[in-house]
């Protein structure tokens, strides 16, 4: 597969905001302007444009802001398959802790079944220390490492606390920055996205 490189990216970035500024200026200057009362950036003010002008140029502006960053992603996304690099924070570790083994087991294994993660670490015999109802308190519990998309936590989480003994079950995660490319690439393949 062709290797596609960073300044070719960035080429593509720097040619989309070229032309979307482009459009933009067009379309200002294509419309009738009732008189030439300009804002300070150069560009007329509300009430110096007719009909629907106003909506076209804020339309615009919107369009080219969310196009800009959906083709950012899709590009990241696109360069990071091409090159069989791993985009940064696209997979997530998430933490879970549990009472015991069997509560531990049975979420590990719901959460692997329903695709909500590619692999659950289950961390025995650690201890937690806390605050709970303005008591200092030390339990015994056990410890999930869940690897997943960062697009799946939201449901993990959802999942976990649909099937949690706690009252406020703890599922905090944090994003992947760096790791074994073919493990990276693993966990993609398994957590549909």
């Amino acid at each position: 597969m062709r290797q596609i490189k960073d300044e070719h990216v960035g080429y593509l970035f720097a040619q989309l905001y070229k032309h979307s500024r482009q459009a933009l200026r067009q379309c200002v200057r294509g419309r009738q302007l009732s008189c030439q009362k300009e804002m300070r950036i150069g560009l007329p003010s509300a009430e110096t444009l007719q009909g629907g002008s106003l909506k076209t140029l804020v339309l615009t502006v919107l369009l080219s802001v969310f196009m800009f960053q959906l083709l950012r992603t899709v590009g990241l996304r696109a360069f990071s398959m091409a090159s069989e690099t791993y985009m940064s924070g696209t997979l997530s570790a998430a933490f879970v802790t549990c009472p015991n083994d069997t509560v531990a087991k049975d979420l590990a294994r719901g959460i692997v079944e329903r695709k909500l993660a590619a692999c659950v670490n289950i961390v025995p015999a650690i201890t937690s220390v806390y605050e709970w109802q303005g008591k200092i308190e030390e339990d015994s519990e056990v410890l999930l490492m869940i690897k997943t998309r960062s697009s799946k936590v939201s449901a993990l989480a959802e999942y976990v606390r649909s099937k949690h003994p706690y009252e406020v079950a703890e599922v905090i995660s944090l994003p992947i920055e760096q790791g074994n490319p073919p493990y990276l690439k693993w966990v993609g393949e398994v957590v549909p996205e």
